[in-house]
This record gives structure tokens, C-alpha cells and sequence, in this order.
């Protein structure tokens, strides 16, 4: 079996979490400066199976798009055109990010690195790809 791979796209940062080989476990990998995600994704991709990426889909509380979407539609287009074989699922990433940081603070984190916010967006990422695999 190959890795999924999770990203929730920000137009700064993206954090990123993977599955381990067996898609049992989702971990946070990292996260990266969003002008070098696709540079990174490429290097992953060459070092590591992955069969899917999911990618964070928010939206407004009415159901709505979000303004942010424009940004990962972008994104998307440039990713089809680099990895044109790679199938692609967006998956609901609502609440995600307070998720993140309640998870941060029930594991006891100080209120120092609690405000890293590319800790809570690789937590994110993470999130989204468990409510993949355990739905």
C-alpha cells in the first residue's frame, strides 16, 4: 500500500500530515511555505508512495465556499498540471483549525508554542486526514 497524503492549503503556510504505509496512522509531517509546496510535494512524491491527497475543503457556515477557495482552486490547477496521474479528494475542513489548537492545549502545550501557527496548520492537516480515514 502506498501513503495518503493530507494538505491544508493557506495562502502563507500549508500543513501537511501523512498516513503511515498501512493508511492505520495519520501524522503530522509538517508544514511549508506555501510558494514551495509544490517544489516539496514533488521531492515527496519522488521519495515516497503516495496513492491519494486530500485537500481541505472549508467552507462558510452556510455551506458555502469560503474566500479561501480561489486560492486552493489555484493551487488545484497547478497540481493537475504537475501531477496530472495523482487522484485528488477534497475533504470538509470545518473547524479544523480550533480542533488544532484545543488539541494543542489538552496536550498540555505552553500558551508559547500554542501561538505556532504552523503547529496548528500541520494539526489541521492531521485532523483532516483522520476524519478521512476513520469516517
Amino acid at each position: 500500500m502506498a501513503r495518503i497524503l493530507a494538505i491544508d492549503y493557506g495562502t502563507k503556510r500549508t500543513g501537511i500530515a501523512v498516513t503511515d504505509e498501512l493508511q492505520i496512522i495519520a501524522s503530522g509531517l509538517t508544514t511549508v511555505n506555501t510558494r514551495e509546496l509544490l517544489p516539496f510535494l514533488e521531492k515527496y512524491f519522488r521519495e515516497e508512495s503516495v496513492e491519494l491527497v486530500l485537500v481541505g475543503e472549508p467552507k462558510q457556515k452556510d455551506g458555502s465556499a469560503s474566500q479561501s477557495e480561489v486560492h486552493i482552486q489555484e493551487f488545484l490547477k497547478g497540481f493537475f498540471e504537475k501531477f496530472p496521474s495523482m487522484p485528488v479528494k477534497r475533504v470538509d475542513e470545518a473547524f479544523t483549525s480550533k480542533m488544532a489548537f484545543q488539541t494543542m492545549i489538552d496536550s498540555g502545550l505552553k500558551k508559547k508554542k500554542r501561538r505556532d501557527k504552523a503547529l496548528i496548520d500541520e494539526i489541521s492537516a492531521t485532523i483532516i486526514l483522520q476524519s478521512y480515514l476513520y469516517k
